[in-house]
């Protein structure tokens, strides 16, 4: 089979980009996408273009790199799977595949398909771990917790980081992402003692760094590899609500005596 590729290129943030439309050469319908992409790219090098800049790294669905939105979908037109988890049987034969970065102001592009999530390192380096003295690794019975607690805590911890919740929200927002870092935490013992710090810290990281608001349309829930539920974007409200109204009160002054 063999489809065109309307690709987007730009040399850097600050270099004006365009679509580029190259015809593949020939290729295995059960290939994927990014490997797609390398055959795309062995074409351009032979013929002395610039190759396509697209990142990568386990090209299993568990890193988050493979970020691209692919037919203006992040990830590619299924349900569950990251860019690497795309193949090209997914396509017909002479189809036009439109594929461009992550748009998204606090996603600035670094070259053609790969753009800077560093802003997402930020909001965890903000409140996304634990700092109490834990001490050496537990016995796996001696901290009861709930399975559906556990459980729920996985969930959340199977987040990848991708941005595809961003790519696909009108609005930029990361909650779907701060979310899931924050109650993977949050649901544990382990993680409860910072529970309302991490929560107010991690939001201002996401706020600072220019992520929009949520308006709950459920984008971030549809698109996400990992298939993360937006209820814990209801439960990161809910945390941070209380975090906000215990942090209030605790720095009231108390009244004094007979007033």
């Amino acid at each position: 089979m063999k489809v065109k590729l309307k690709v987007w290129r730009q040399k850097d943030a600050s270099t004006p980009g365009e679509f580029k439309v190259y015809e593949t050469p020939e290729l295995n319908p059960n290939m994927s996408f990014l490997e797609m992409l390398d055959v795309v790219n062995e074409d351009l090098t032979e013929k002395g273009e610039e190759p396509i800049a697209f990142d990568h790294d386990c090209r299993e669905g568990i890193c988050g790199t493979c970020s691209a939105v692919i037919n203006g979908k992040p990830h590619g037109p299924h349900r569950g799977v990251a860019t690497c988890q795309t193949y090209m049987r997914s396509f017909k034969d002479g189809d036009q595949i439109t594929v461009e970065p992550f748009r998204a102001k606090p996603f600035p592009v670094i070259k053609d398909l790969i753009v800077d999530r560093s802003a997402f390192d930020k909001i965890i380096q903000a409140g996304g771990f634990i700092s109490v003295r834990t001490g050496s690794a537990p016995d796996a019975n001696s901290i009861p917790i709930p399975k559906p607690v556990a459980d729920l805590a996985m969930d959340a911890a199977a987040c990848i980081g991708c941005g595809a919740c961003v790519a696909a929200c009108k609005n930029a927002s990361a909650m779907l992402f701060v979310a899931a870092k924050a109650s993977q935490l949050n649901l544990l013992p382990q993680g409860k003692p910072e529970k309302d710090r991490r929560v107010q810290k991690m939001v201002a990281a996401m706020e600072e760094a220019g992520f929009g608001n949520c308006t709950n349309y459920y984008e971030c829930s549809a698109v996400c590899p990992k298939l993360i539920s937006e209820e814990f974007i209801a439960k990161l409200n809910r945390d941070f609500i209380g975090a906000m109204f215990r942090s209030t009160f605790s720095q009231a002054p108390a009244m004094a005596a007979g007033s």
